[in-house]
């Protein structure tokens, strides 16, 4: 498995995976197949392409298959520029308990850890998806919050659970962060 940041060139494959993603797990996701679906090719290729170290997303490949994802986006406000948010995550069924969305988690965290003045990674989890919420406290993400009634499907309300992680500090330097 191929992991890497996806590029403009990544559209088409990236527009696939997603819509699998909403279609095949609607209750993981805020956006929903039919606002993909209305998203042009041209509008993915820019949000690809914008590739600022800044906001990103990454994909595992088999071949020229992508087969997991996850997005990256850092606050752009000046009082929020330390804060970073997980989003799109996504691993396709067939490959699922074989350890790639743990790969993916990490291969995005790595690069969040990277970028100057990031301090904190944020990611929203509804509370329906049990294996991603178990992944994503195993990674060191700690839950702050659940909004009641965040999604609505038909007529059923989904909560979603916040979670944060600190990544400006190693071990060591934690006590002094949290003052």
């Amino acid at each position: 498995m191929e992991m890497r940041f996806l590029s403009a060139a990544d559209a088409g494959e990236w527009s696939r995976l997603r819509l699998e993603a909403l279609q095949s797990d609607p209750e993981a996701f805020s956006s929903s197949a039919e606002e993909h679906k209305a998203l042009s090719l041209d509008e993915i290729k820019k949000r690809l392409g914008s590739g600022a170290g800044d906001s990103f997303v990454a994909g595992a490949f088999e071949g020229d298959r992508l087969m997991g994802m996850a997005g990256f986006h850092r606050e752009t406000g000046l009082k929020s520029r330390h804060k970073g948010r997980v989003w799109g995550v996504y691993v396709t069924g067939e490959k699922r308990g074989q350890g790639l969305g743990r790969a993916l988690m990490e291969f995005v965290l790595k690069r969040a850890r990277s970028i100057n003045g990031v301090e904190q990674v944020l990611i929203a989890v509804t509370s329906t998806q049990l294996a991603a919420s178990g992944l994503y406290r195993s990674l060191g993400f700690e839950p702050f919050g659940r909004e009641p009634r965040a999604l609505k499907i038909g007529d059923r309300f989904i909560e979603e659970d916040y979670m944060a992680m600190d990544v400006c500090c190693s071990a060591g330097d934690e006590r002094e962060h949290k003052k």
